[in-house]
């Protein structure tokens, strides 16, 4: 699913995103995938909750895809060997 944050409370590090359909969805601060500091007004890709639970894997679509899918393996960056991760 796709929406906005449009809330996060540091202290509880809870949040709310809104669906373009108006739907709202809480999700925790460690279900963030990619976080990078802050979240209100960050665009969004996550799952649907089920039965009342929290959004699931929250992704910022804001940064690089290698913040998501991986690190340094991704980035084929090579050691001090030579050998890339």
């Amino acid at each position: 699913m796709h929406g906005r944050i449009i809330k996060f409370d540091e202290t509880l590090k809870v949040g709310v995103i809104k669906t373009p359909d108006g739907q709202k969805y809480r999700f925790a601060r460690d279900q963030v995938v990619n976080p990078n500091g802050r979240f209100v007004g960050y665009e969004v890709d996550f799952l649907k909750p089920v039965a009342g639970a929290p959004a699931g894997d929250v992704i910022l679509m804001t940064g690089s895809i290698f913040s998501v899918f991986g690190r340094e393996e991704a980035t084929g960056k090579a050691d001090s060997a030579g050998r890339t991760s």
